[in-house]
Parts: C-alpha cells; sequence; structure tokens
C-alpha cells in the first residue's frame, strides 16, 4: 500500500518546467486532478498535500530544500507518520529513459540521481518505490547538468506530459498495493491503433 508520494525537484521560478522538475510537475497535476492544495509545512521544509484515491487517503511532497536534500524532508516525515519505505513513491527525471516514457522500479540504486542518494542515505534504505519520468540524455555526460536544468522543447514537453497523463492513471493501482498490475499497465507497448 501506498501512504506517501514525493516529488523531486528545486523549488523557484528559474527552475520551473526544467526537465529536473518533472517530479514536482507530476504531483502538481495530480494534485490539480484531485481538487488538492498544497499547503507549507515549515517543520518538514516541504509543501504538503493530502490526497484521496479511491477513498483512500495519501500524502504529497514537494521537498523545498533543493534537489540534493531532499531526503531531509521525506525521510523526518515518513518517521513521524510511521511510514515505511516500501510505502513511498519518489517521482523523478530520468536521464535513461527518453522523454514520453515512464516506468516502475521497486528499490535500486541511485544512478547518480543526488535527490535519490539524499533519500537513500536519510531513509537508511533504498527499498522506495520509484516513478521514472524519462527526459532522455544529451549524449555526453559534460553537458548534462545544463541539460537537466533546461526546459525541454515543446514536442519534447508534450510527450514528456502524455507519459506524466499515463502514470497518472495507474496511481489507484499504486495506492491498493497492486503493484504488479500498475507495472503491467504502465510498462505495455503503445497499441497501435487504426
Amino acid at each position: 500500500m501506498l501512504r506517501l508520494v514525493v516529488g523531486l525537484g528545486n523549488p523557484g521560478s528559474r527552475y520551473r518546467n526544467t526537465r529536473h522538475n518533472i517530479g514536482f510537475d507530476w504531483v502538481d497535476r495530480v494534485a490539480d486532478r484531485l481538487g488538492a492544495r498544497w499547503r507549507v509545512q515549515r517543520k518538514y521544509q516541504a509543501e504538503m498535500a493530502e490526497w484521496q484515491v479511491d477513498g483512500q487517503p495519501l500524502w504529497a511532497m514537494k521537498p523545498q530544500t533543493y534537489m540534493n536534500r531532499s531526503g531531509h524532508s521525506a525521510a523526518p516525515f515518513a518517521r513521524a507518520k510511521g511510514i515505511a519505505p516500501e510505502e513511498i513513491l519518489v517521482v523523478h527525471d530520468e536521464l535513461d529513459l527518453d522523454p514520453g516514457v515512464a516506468r516502475l522500479k521497486a528499490g535500486g540504486g541511485h544512478g547518480g540521481h543526488n535527490g535519490l542518494r539524499d533519500l537513500t542515505e536519510q531513509l537508511g534504505s533504498k527499498a522506495f518505490l520509484r516513478l521514472r519520468l524519462g527526459i532522455g540524455h544529451p549524449g555526453s555526460s559534460a553537458e548534462v547538468t545544463p541539460y537537466v536544468l533546461g526546459r525541454p522543447a515543446p514536442g519534447e514537453r508534450q510527450r514528456m506530459q502524455s507519459a506524466m497523463d499515463s502514470a497518472y492513471e495507474v496511481l489507484p493501482d499504486l495506492v491498493a498495493g497492486r503493484w504488479q498490475q500498475a507495472l503491467n499497465r504502465l510498462h505495455a507497448p503503445a497499441s497501435s491503433g487504426s
């Protein structure tokens, strides 16, 4: 069962709509659809919202600590609420997936992602669930930082939004603990319609 969703990003207008902030973008889109409002929780250095998904309560968080300290918001909140790492879904940008691709993953390493690295350290576990939203790779490791902090072109943004919508569709399965069903639905190849 899912109890907390953590969207990763950087606060402030400078980072809004950048590739690195797609985790913030996803939780914002879900909050809009569910009619939920964000409130600043200074104690946790985060914006928080309470969602209801198929009658199940679910917390959502946007850490305001900057990406590389995301765990400093999520871990204290999870401890206070008795939320296990396995009950947390972290939504983040993924260089190794093309724009328009969304994938679920349970556990694993941080792959050089500073937000995932800090969450793993602060939670003392890498068992949290991940929603990986593809942003593509610039081709050279030297170009990664300006690339992730840049804004995607309109066509790229459209594909990313389509992937975010697909991920939203499996949220009820995730909340109910139907992990395999969510995985199968999200990872199914797109059908070629006529």
